[in-house]
């Protein structure tokens, strides 16, 4: 098996740098990819940028080098009242919330014109990713829908709308995208993200504070899901 990890930022891989024993390196589109060994298993990984375009291609990169799943790692602004920041949200879906066509007649979200907008997880991804939460971080990681937009969240009613009216429990800048050229692809993907801020105006308080702690937070998770798959 061949896994494909994505993060957006520095932080987000650099825990990857240190862990893993690269043996390559694959230019293509302005992204660089690692690929070497990690608990035994190949793995192919890269920083994609932030930003859905930047995730997008990232992630059809990745996907050309032959992997059979890909997993993001990351930080998001929380939604659901009761995460708090280093929480782990492991998605079930994903989906853009700035996808606006409401004034012809779409959902907020909905992509016209197309089958499929709200990307669903892989089942045993999910699972795994489970397994992984229960036992380092018991009580503090849960499931649910991840939002994602060229938008960082900083609006105590926009939280309140995002979370009440589309179901989201974490936004973000990559996972429906990435989402959305996997199942473009039919390769499964799970999105995993810690809580960096709670995306209420506070994120110039708390963001860069916690986004590192956030970040290896994500990635222990990723790792223990590598032991497992």
């Amino acid at each position: 098996m061949k896994i494909g990890i994505i993060g957006a930022m520095n932080e987000e891989i650099e825990l990857l740098h240190k862990a893993v024993k690269q043996e390559r390196t694959i230019e293509k589109a302005g992204i660089q990819l690692h690929e070497g060994q990690l608990g035994g298993k190949t793995i192919v990984y890269g920083k994609s940028g932030v930003g859905k375009v930047n995730a997008a291609v990232c992630t059809q990169v990745l996907i050309d080098q032959g992997v059979d799943c890909v997993l993001f790692t990351g930080v998001a602004g929380a939604l659901d009242p009761e995460l708090e920041i280093g929480d782990i949200v492991i998605s079930t879906s994903a989906l853009q919330h700035d996808m606006d066509v409401r004034p012809l007649g779409f959902a907020r979200g909905v992509i016209p014109f197309q089958e499929q907008s709200d990307f669903q997880a892989d089942e045993q991804l999910v699972s795994i990713a489970e397994a992984a939460g229960a036992k380092l971080f018991p009580g503090r990681y849960r499931k649910g829908k991840v939002l994602s937009g060229d938008q960082f969240i900083a609006s105590r009613e926009t939280v309140k709308e995002l979370h009440e009216e589309m179901g989201g429990v974490c936004t973000e800048m990559e996972g429906a995208a990435l989402a959305q050229v996997c199942a473009m692809n039919g390769i499964p993907y799970v999105v995993i993200r810690s809580i960096s801020d709670k995306a209420d105006g506070s994120a110039h308080v708390n963001f860069p504070e916690f986004t590192v702690q956030a970040a290896d937070n994500s990635f222990r998770i990723i790792e223990d899901m590598v032991e497992r798959l």
